[in-house]
């Protein structure tokens, strides 16, 4: 379907759908909850049938752990940071110069492994929705929220979601996020999407809940290789001939990769036993019997009209119609949950059966000598998850175990400790320990092109993290050891490596935010050190966020919030590892070191449950040295203005 026509289409539905299922309003005041000001609905719009006088609180995010929050229309500086196409704070992270595209990486985080290899093909994957991504609601109203952003030179990106409960216990959802932005640069259009529907049911008395989503997920990128050298030239030497960037030159000039990707995942339980606390008046679970199902299919696939050796070496094609690789697993975990109060928290008992075929379905090149078309095996999984709350202090482990030999084989075991204070401070503590095999395409990858066909026997990556963190309302800091085993990496020549020593990484994170009457400064410092692997494993040294800004209410009767300023980003020269389209990966190299500043201005405004985002990007690069890349051969955005909106329905 046409991109800009769906999101006219999805505007329309969303519109109808709120017109649709308007019930009985009855306007009233504006809820206080707990001494707090209410400022996520609007003043006027809080009384419905279905549940009475409503506050913010009755509009339910959960996340896929279960945990809760409520959906919120507030602007803040923390909200500034998120309003970009992955809709978080990409600190860590070096965009590529249109949005869609993929992302260099500044630091690594290890606290969300998975339990089982993947696919691969990483840099199509960092606006990918995983399980953990998918959040269910629970709403008193018909809601909807819709975020609209510009595209680079043409195009646009929406994220819009409509949920509503056609009873307290039963909620459904629909949302999609579609972008197609042309960049500026030649072969750089980026057209992506992401629908996820889902739903959530209780039984009257709680004793049955259901949950599930689908997710339909695809991202196509037209590829340019990166700048030719004489290009490169042009750009760094700030040639006024080119100050129009789609007349710099391009390496590829009809390639192309497609990712695609569809989940169906359903959780339900059935409490066997049950009984309630007098005291507090809490529903306990003492024995439950659950059942996870998850089908999730992945594909890749990298076309070139006119192929050449010039970027990728030899090729032999053996004029095979189809060159997808795609990756099926499927899993179904039986578990047991026991609940007691007074002896041992939450416990819960696990089995999973999970099967995976990965692979290609006939030889792609003549000289090619791999042996097997396909990776394909199952396995049996046991482990356990623990939640307690002893006083102020919340436990957690997670464990798993995958005995045997095969692809799946492996371990994982993740605990935290958590120390709540009231509201002055929390602290963590938390380690992981995971065993598990590389990526598929690591071990299995064939291509047109000689260079980029192999088999290999990986052993597992091994990986040990330990972890701290503090949050109180003076400081916010994370401090991250981590030790990897047999790391794997794509070399100098595109090729994937293990190294054969131990990598070594600390991480150091601190925020910290001063105020003063109208006007604040926000600060973000991260601190990296690779002791042992530093040839293969590579951050920069230092990286800084600070943002000046300044927030106040304007206009009689303060109508409109206003949050304007602006954030200088640096981090220290390193040598950026490679972007390689074919393989959709990052590679080392050892050619360029990248590392420079950008000046970001920005005015946000919030109007009641609406709020209008203008950004300007890179504002000092008409004056600054050509140095801005964000791999080899890709340069960083050039000055840029953006405008966008995120706004809120409740009916």
């Amino acid at each position: 379907m046409n991109k800009p026509f769906l999101f006219f289409f999805l505007f329309l539905f969303f519109s109808f759908m709120n017109t649709f299922s308007q019930r009985s309003i009855s306007e009233s005041g504006f809820n206080n909850v707990n001494g707090i000001e209410n400022d996520s609905l609007m003043p006027g719009r809080t009384t419905v049938e279905l549940s009475g006088k409503t506050t913010y609180t009755d509009y339910k995010v959960f996340s896929h752990k279960g945990d809760t929050t409520y959906i919120d229309t507030t602007l803040s500086i923390l909200k500034e940071y998120k309003f970009n196409y992955l809709r978080k704070d990409n600190f860590d992270l070096l965009e590529f110069h249109n949005q869609g595209q993929t992302f260099n990486n500044l630091g690594y985080s290890f606290d969300h492994l998975k339990q089982f290899p993947d696919i691969g093909f990483t840099a199509k994957q960092f606006s990918y929705f995983d399980i953990e991504d998918i959040d269910y609601y629970e709403v008193p109203t018909p809601t909807t929220e819709i975020m609209y952003r510009t595209g680079l030179q043409q195009g646009q990106v929406v994220d819009a979601l409509f949920t509503l409960n056609f009873s307290k216990r039963l909620n459904v959802s629909a949302s999609y996020k579609g972008l197609r932005s042309l960049g500026a640069y030649r072969r750089s259009l980026v057209s992506n999407g992401n629908f996820r529907g889902t739903f959530k049911y209780t039984t009257k008395e709680n004793q049955y809940e259901i949950k599930g989503h689908l997710a339909n997920q695809d991202f196509y990128n037209e590829e340019s290789g990166g700048l030719t050298t004489s290009a490169l030239e042009n750009f760094m030497s700030d040639n006024p001939d080119f100050q129009s960037r789609e007349r710099l030159d391009v390496n590829l000039t009809d390639a192309e990769n497609q990712f695609d990707s569809n989940r169906t995942y359903l959780e339900h339980s059935f409490k066997l036993i049950s009984s309630k606390d007098s005291v507090n008046n809490k529903d306990f679970s003492n024995l439950k019997v659950g059942h996870i199902f998850t089908n999730e299919k992945k594909s890749y696939n990298f076309t070139q009209k006119t192929a050449t050796d010039a970027i990728f070496g030899p090729i032999n094609p053996t004029g095979a119609t189809d060159n997808k690789a795609t990756n099926k697993i499927t899993s179904n975990e039986i578990n047991l949950e026991f609940n007691s109060k007074y002896v041992l928290g939450k416990f819960k008992a696990k089995a999973n059966y999970a099967s995976y075929s990965y692979g290609y379905d006939t030889i792609l090149n003549t000289t090619s000598t791999i042996k097997n078309l396909k990776l394909e095996g199952s396995a049996v999984s046991f482990g356990a998850d623990w939640n307690a709350k002893i006083k102020n202090f919340q436990l957690n482990a997670d464990a798993s175990i995958t005995p045997g030999s095969g692809r799946l084989s492996g371990n994982y075991l993740k605990g935290e400790a958590v120390y709540k204070s009231d509201s002055l401070f929390t602290v963590k503590g938390s380690l992981l320990i995971s065993s598990k095999s590389s990526n598929f395409n690591t071990l299995l990858h064939q291509s047109k092109y000689d260079d980029y066909n192999w088999e290999n026997d990986f052993s597992n990556v091994n990986t040990r993290d330990l972890g701290f963190s503090l949050s109180s309302r003076w400081i916010n800091a994370a401090l991250n050891f981590t030790n990897i085993d047999n790391y794997t990496y794509f070399n100098e020549n595109n090729a994937p490596q293990q190294f054969e020593d131990q990598i070594t990484y600390l991480k150091l994170k601190v925020n910290r935010e001063f105020k003063f009457w109208k006007l604040a400064l926000d600060n973000t410092i991260m601190y990296q050190n690779v002791s042992s692997g530093s040839s293969v494993f590579r951050v920069p040294e230092l990286v800084t966020r600070n943002t000046f800004y300044y927030a106040d209410y304007w206009f009689k009767g303060k109508p409109m919030l206003v949050n304007m300023g602006v954030t200088f980003k640096y981090f220290t020269k390193y040598a950026a590892n490679a972007y390689n389209p074919l393989l959709a990966e990052f590679t080392l190299q050892n050619n360029q070191q990248i590392g420079f500043p950008t000046f970001d201005v920005f005015f946000n405004a919030q109007v009641r449950r609406t709020r209008m985002y203008i950004k300007v990007d890179n504002v000092t690069s008409s004056i600054s040295n050509k140095n801005y890349f964000s791999a080899p051969n890709y340069p960083y955005r050039d000055f840029t203005v953006r405008f966008g909106l995120v706004w809120n329905w409740f009916i």
